[in-house]
């Protein structure tokens, strides 16, 4: 069909670009504490500590299903949510691997892979949230407030466009109603406890030496060099990637954005959040190691 042809044009000539470019190695680079935090004793401690408190937590609710076998009620999110601000990449890679032990506990399957790297990405965009921003991890005014709040939305819904994209392309479960529930799952309970849980845990941590910008090495973390073009890209490929695919995935656009997938709303999600998730990696590329 041409609609069908010239979607998968556009995808071919966005990963072309990017490939030329070579956005992925310069992407590594800017993703530097993700990988150096490993040489890291306390951040490799404070990384099984979140992945612990993470699982923990989320276990308990595995017999409240929302959509059985997929995902249940998770107050553990408040975790995902608060920690990654005090550990940095330490929390986000804590919150990944304790969303992957919950899954042993009843929804262990081909979709934990997406699970993983979703909650992955749910705190790396809390962090670098407030790395971008140059604040201190608490909230200490109305303002720190006002972008706790939208850190939680931009990471909830970057974390469900992931997963509910990963789930369709297995086939396992529609966009839309995945999508919407792990928004809703990620975002309501942290807004509403997550404040008073970093203003509770941030003086002990604080004293103790444990911010992850005072752990590790300057030189193994990640500078800002563009924070409002980072911020910018991470919005139009979390957010808008979600957007658009609960738009296709309801059919409020016939599955025809970009030309994707006439008559095949699952194919039309798949092929049309491609660009999303690429502009959401890229947006890696503001945040540069240190020395570029």
């Amino acid at each position: 069909m041409p609609h069908n042809k010239w979607g998968v044009m556009f995808t071919q000539l966005v990963a072309g670009e990017i490939s030329r470019r070579k956005i992925f190695r310069k992407g590594r680079k800017a993703l530097k504490e993700l990988w150096t935090m490993w040489k890291n004793t306390r951040m490799i401690t404070m990384t099984a500590l979140t992945a612990a408190i993470f699982a923990a937590l989320l276990i308990p609710f595995k017999g409240i299903p929302i959509i059985p076998g997929i995902t249940e009620f998770r107050p553990a999110q408040i975790i995902a949510t608060t920690f990654p601000i005090f550990f940095g990449p330490a929390g986000a890679w804590g919150v990944a691997i304790g969303n992957l032990i919950g899954d042993f506990f009843g929804t262990l399957g081909p979709g934990s892979f997406f699970g993983f790297f979703g909650n992955l990405f749910e705190g790396y965009v809390i962090y670098k949230i407030w790395q971008a921003l140059k604040k201190e991890p608490t909230i200490k005014s109305g303002g720190d407030l006002f972008h706790y709040v939208l850190a939680v939305i931009l990471s909830g819904a970057t974390c469900a466009m992931i997963i509910a994209w990963g789930l369709e392309v297995l086939g396992m479960f529609p966009f839309a109603v995945l999508g919407t529930i792990i928004t809703l799952n990620n975002v309501i309970v942290p807004i509403f406890l997550g404040p008073p849980l970093i203003l509770l845990l941030y003086p002990r941590i604080k004293k103790w030496d444990l911010i992850w910008t005072d752990v590790m090495d300057p030189e193994d973390i990640s500078t800002v060099k563009s924070p409002a073009l980072g911020l910018a890209l991470m919005w139009i490929g979390g957010l808008g990637g979600l957007i658009v695919g609960l738009l296709l995935s309801t059919g409020l656009y016939g599955a025809k954005l970009a030309g994707f997938g006439v008559g095949h709303t699952g194919t039309g999600v798949i092929l049309g959040l491609i660009p999303f998730i690429v502009v959401f990696l890229a947006s890696a590329l503001a945040f540069p190691s240190k020395g570029e």
